[in-house]
């Protein structure tokens, strides 16, 4: 999920060679535990997998990202359900939602309190929300690697550029709890992640990490990111996989 006007995602190739983001985020319904006519909001609904599992179980489900690709191709996917582009910073719905669900999303948005109570805003007194993220330290390997190669080529990286928020699980629970909601629930944990193919990586840094090579001209980035493969191969390469060092934070917050 990105802010409008930075839409770089490739839907289709989400939906390929990533699908593991719908795959991994499957836990997150059976916490969400949907009832039948409920009213949910899906933040972050990428091309619509788990909005369709909640549809399924009988709630009312909306979609929204900050990606007309995205929703374009949710919609595309799924046309009996409701989707919208939206940035998460600033809804519009007030008390209008029995549960918020965001899986793999909160993490691309760096005014998080502004997210936050956007989302609170968004349920009923008593709504619950469940998420989960990138937490701390998640994906740092390949993070410090493509720094590193900064260095190798003599230009700096300034992380004020950096495109994602991993928060400790108390500096997020303190955020949670200074919007309003009450915290139920809160857990950092290690999930390594295989990734696609034998270039699993530099599919996962053209898919999710363009954000770290802004300003990067075009052929140099290509040579990074092949370094960057190259040298992480000791450390994520085994079996004959890719594996990405994730890190996550999962959260249920009520409304009370």
């Amino acid at each position: 999920m990105k802010h409008a006007g930075q839409d770089a995602w490739n839907a289709t190739m989400y939906d390929t060679n990533h699908s593991f983001v719908s795959r991994f985020g499957q836990d997150l319904i059976t916490a969400l535990a949907p009832r039948e006519a409920e009213h949910i909001l899906d933040v972050g609904c990428g091309t619509g997998d788990l909005a369709n599992k909640i549809h399924e179980l009988g709630a009312q489900v909306i979609g929204i990202d900050a990606s007309e690709n995205m929703i374009q191709q949710a919609q595309h996917k799924y046309p009996q359900i409701q989707f919208a582009v939206r940035d998460a910073t600033a809804l519009d719905y007030h008390e209008e939602f029995d549960a918020v669900l965001s899986n793999a999303a909160l993490h691309w948005i760096k005014p998080q309190r502004q997210a936050l109570h956007s989302i609170y805003q968004s349920l009923k007194q008593g709504g619950r929300f469940i998420a989960e993220f990138g937490g701390k330290g998640n994906i740092k390997m390949i993070t410090d690697e493509v720094i590193n190669q900064y260095a190798a080529y003599g230009l700096e990286y300034d992380m004020a550029q950096f495109p994602w928020y991993f928060p400790s699980t108390g500096e997020y629970a303190a955020l949670m709890e200074e919007v309003g909601f009450t915290v139920a629930y809160i857990q950092y944990f290690y999930r390594p992640t295989p990734l696609e193919g034998k270039d699993g990586i530099r599919n996962w840094l053209h898919m999710f990490g363009s954000g770290l090579f802004i300003g990067v001209p075009e052929d140099v980035r290509e040579q990074m990111i092949m370094a960057v493969q190259e040298n992480l191969g000791k450390s994520l390469f085994h079996d004959g996989k890719w594996i990405a060092d994730y890190k996550r934070i999962r959260v249920i917050g009520i409304k009370e």
